[in-house]
């Protein structure tokens, strides 16, 4: 959905997580020698249950900080208990961690001498990207190419709020974005967009003439156990699901855009549950489900070395600013976000799908991974709900400074001490 102020869309929450972090952990966590397993746990427990009062449908929390047991959370609104008793595995559409997912396949192609991150797009898609020939793969995975955002799109807006009846392939996807002008000369910025993906989603199928959804299948769920991981190119489910919501057009915040007033879906206590509306819009860049078990056991073993080798690993973490003020802040790599904190360093990504935000992180070696999932998103997309923003954000600083050892920032001991 739109990104406020800009032609191009925010699937999916680019650098939020690591512009909110770093502004919640502006101070330096207060130090303590009573923190422990147990009052972790219930910070964790009492931050998740102000998010579900602030008005979440759902939260899952998964913190693992490579000591002891995982912690395990999952709360919810009593009205969406009447749908589905939400549990900390359930499976939930992970939006643009898909990213790292798909520049995982990229990098095997690099290291296997498929491929090269220096060549040029059109070697590839001959024609179907506008200069392509001064695009680069690299430029695709690190959002250097100048394309614009195909999510914004009139479109594919159907699509997004369910009421559109079509699938998309990526060849589709690059198609719509393509159409549009491009934001700048390729490689002179960094702009997020979700048709550089596109062009990798058909880049991929291209090169190895094998879907998507085999290839997480073969070359990521299955040599990894992850049975509840993959690609999804229509509605259905395979397992267990978190149902996601929005608020429906009645009870949709001011300021959401007219076009995203309305999804489609059954409706639930104002709400509606968009679980069964079809992803294949989001194509290489969101269409990947998982869980959050599934996604600290994939971040442990690319993290590790046993997905890449450490060529194309420390490619992956090659990083270009976020954010041009800041060259040594935040960081966008091949598929991966970083940035660091008082509480520390950490790798991963967030990502906005209608009725999914999910925070994904970890540390450089693997050996500790998080995960937060709220079951609705228009309050991220749009700035809509500031009181959702601030206990997710206090719920995110103190998952990230658990999954790293340090005790939690006493800005993050209450969300009303949380800036918005």
């Amino acid at each position: 959905m739109p990104r406020r102020g800009s032609s191009a869309l925010r699937m999916f929450a680019v650098s939020a997580l690591v512009v909110s972090l770093a502004a919640a952990l502006a101070a330096p966590a207060a130090a303590t020698t009573t923190s422990t397993a147990a009052l972790e746990m219930e910070a964790l427990e009492r931050l998740a249950r102000e998010l579900v009062d602030a008005g979440a449908p759902g939260v899952i929390v998964r913190v693992d900080d490579g000591g002891g047991l995982p912690v395990e959370i999952a709360e919810q609104a009593r009205w969406a208990r009447r749908d589905h008793v939400l549990r900390a595995g359930d499976e939930f559409r992970v939006g643009s961690s898909t990213k790292t997912v798909m520049a995982t396949l990229v990098l095997q192609l690099v290291a296997e001498g498929e491929l090269a991150l220096a060549d040029p797009v059109e070697k590839w898609l001959p024609g179907e990207v506008p200069g392509g020939k001064a695009i680069t793969v690299r430029m695709l995975l690190n959002h250097t190419s100048g394309l614009a955002d195909y999510t914004a799109d009139p479109a594919v807006v159907p699509s997004i709020v369910g009421k559109g009846r079509r699938g998309w392939t990526s060849a589709e996807l690059l198609a719509v974005g393509v159409k549009h002008d491009p934001l700048f000369a390729p490689g002179t910025k960094w702009d997020y967009s979700n048709t550089n993906y596109a062009a990798i989603g058909a880049l991929l199928e291209r090169v190895t003439g094998v879907s998507l959804a085999d290839l997480v299948r073969d070359r990521i769920a299955r040599p990894l156990n992850l049975a509840h991981t993959y690609y999804a190119a229509d509605p259905a489910w395979r397992g267990r699901h978190v149902r996601g919501y929005e608020p429906d057009a009645e009870h949709m915040p001011p300021g959401v855009p007219a076009e995203f007033r309305d999804f489609a879906g059954p409706r639930r206590d104002g709400h509606v549950d968009v679980s069964g509306n079809d992803l294949s819009w989001g194509g290489a860049a969101g269409a990947v489900v998982s869980t959050a078990w599934d996604l600290a056991r994939f971040h442990t073993a690319l993290m590790s070395g046993k997905l890449l080798p450490a060529a194309q690993l420390a490619e992956m973490r090659t990083t270009v600013p976020v954010l041009p003020e800041q060259p040594d802040g935040p960081g966008y790599g091949l598929g991966i976000q970083t940035g660091t904190t008082p509480c520390g360093t950490f790798w991963g990504h967030d990502a906005g799908i209608p009725g999914y935000f999910s925070v994904n992180v970890t540390d450089r070696t693997g050996s500790r991974a998080a995960t937060m999932l709220v079951a609705m998103e228009t309050w991220v997309e749009f700035g809509s709900n500031p009181k959702i923003a601030a206990a997710s954000k206090a719920l995110q600083t103190a998952m990230l400074c658990t999954m790293l050892g340090r005790p939690v920032p006493r800005s993050s001991a209450g969300v009303e001490h949380v800036p918005e």
